[in-house]
């Protein structure tokens, strides 16, 4: 099963509420990832870029993985006749490339990124910071702690934080960090329990990361489609398919930005509190699906 951006589209009646004028417009959404890629889908949106890995000026994704999630957020689909349209296409993005070629990154460029952030909130109107990255909790305890108090200080400074909820299911606990934060919404896959494309090994089911913390708090707060979702690509084709709550948490930052433009007003605890409100409820347990499936046609009505 392809999960095609246009099927999440459908899924989640994103089309509907484009047709209805929310589309991002003039939100701007902060990516930490592996950078991007020039891509036609994206080009008119990228509204900066900074490299923390290479502190190269062009820019670039030398693993993929940044441009598939950004697509996702802000595609325009030029390059498909609309059908891999991303979910807020005319929000704008700022990459910040904090992630090597092989997926890897330090707390350091982590830090960087997230000052920079700050540093240029007001100037692109960053209202969403997407982290499609994390870590196991056993790895070393003092980054993470450092990545988890970076995530929580942006909350508290008003960004809507969204972190995936990492691919290391279905164990108890398997949320990777910083999705382990309390305050951040962290994202899992509902349809993880379909076998990824490329990865036909059913080792890969049942891979969204779930609760609960070590705090005993019940994670992910909210899921969406994850499985084989097609976005743009940086390996010789325009679109390529990808698994993982990495791909659900760019859905999500998608649809913030969509409430974001129609709520200018809202705080990052109105986005929380209104996707709780209106979450459908599968049936998964607690620490699977959270509040349920994300609601965005609930969502924008009036609260």
């Amino acid at each position: 099963m392809v999960v095609e951006l246009n099927r999440v589209r459908k899924i989640l009646n994103i089309d509907l509420i484009h047709e209805r004028g929310y589309t991002g417009k003039g939100v701007g959404v902060a990516v930490l990832d592996t950078g991007v890629a020039p891509h036609p889908d994206l080009n008119e949106n990228i509204a900066d870029f900074k490299d923390f890995v290479n502190h190269q000026n062009r820019q670039y994704d030398d693993n993929g993985h940044g441009t598939h999630v950004s697509g996702i957020i802000a595609g325009r689909g030029k390059q498909s006749n609309g059908i891999y349209r991303g979910v807020a296409p005319d929000s704008h993005i700022i990459v910040l490339k904090c992630l090597d070629n092989e997926g890897n990154g330090s707390i350091s460029n982590a830090s960087k990124a997230i000052e920079y952030i700050i540093k240029k909130q007001n100037k692109y109107n960053i209202r969403i910071v997407n982290i499609s990255i994390g870590s196991v909790l056993g790895n070393d305890r003092k980054e993470n702690s450092q990545l988890i108090d970076h995530v929580e200080m942006l909350w508290k400074m008003g960004f809507v934080v969204i972190v995936a909820a990492g691919n290391n299911g279905p164990k108890s606990g398997s949320v990777t960090v910083p999705g382990c934060a309390k305050s951040v919404i962290t994202v899992g896959a509902n349809d993880d329990n379909i076998i990824a494309g490329r990865r036909r090994s059913r080792n890969f089911l049942n891979y969204s990361g779930r609760g609960p913390t070590q705090n005993c708090i019940i994670k992910p707060e909210i899921v969406c489609p994850g499985t084989n979702v097609i976005s743009c690509s940086v390996n010789g084709r325009n679109y390529s398919a990808k698994s993982g709550t990495s791909m659900s948490a760019p859905i999500v930052s998608g649809i913030a930005a969509l409430i974001l433009q129609k709520y200018p007003g809202y705080t990052n605890k109105d986005v929380k509190k209104r996707m709780f409100e209106t979450a459908i409820d599968l049936g998964y347990d607690k620490n699977h699906q959270g509040w349920g499936l994300i609601n965005p046609m609930e969502l924008l009505q009036e609260a």
